[in-house]
């Protein structure tokens, strides 16, 4: 008997001082192509180095619907987001007085659609790999290890 995945509700977060812990949401989008997994990284708008599209919690969308939103504007992907965090990694947004310490949980998308315009493409670019070559190029150890580790036959299970 197979797992039944619970569906998510919206989360309402209460919003305090910039300098709360605060909570966003990750795509890890990917796709098979040539019989490979590959995840899809994109470049942050300032310092530009690799990282997978995040942004912050949206009214009325489950988790993974607001990682799939952020995975269209930043990453100009769309598909089928599955409410199963793949895990949590930590990182510090600077801020104009001090960094603001964010907590970040990582949906994952299946894509399904690749498009050519998207919001911020021209703030950013996008690039395929392997979840090992990706987990590489990543910043952040816990990231690395979710990315490096990503099997999308597993997910639920």
């Amino acid at each position: 008997m197979g797992k039944t995945i619970a569906k998510q509700l919206p989360l309402k977060l209460r919003t305090g001082r910039k300098t709360d812990v605060r909570a966003q949401f990750a795509a890890l989008c990917w796709r098979v192509k040539n019989d490979k997994v590959q995840v899809c990284l994109i470049t942050s708008r300032t310092r530009k180095r690799w990282i997978i599209p995040k942004g912050w919690p949206m009214d009325k969308q489950t988790p993974a619907e607001a990682a799939a939103t952020e995975a269209f504007e930043e990453a100009g992907v769309s598909g089928d987001p599955i409410n199963f965090c793949l895990g949590v990694y930590s990182y510090h947004k600077p801020q104009k007085v001090g960094n603001a310490p964010i907590i970040t949980m990582i949906y994952p998308l299946h894509v399904t659609h690749v498009h050519s315009k998207w919001p911020e493409k021209k703030q950013r670019r996008r690039k395929w790999m392997s979840p090992a070559k990706a987990a590489k190029k990543l910043s952040e150890p816990e990231l690395r290890r979710i990315v490096a580790a990503f099997k999308p036959h597993k997910i639920g299970r």
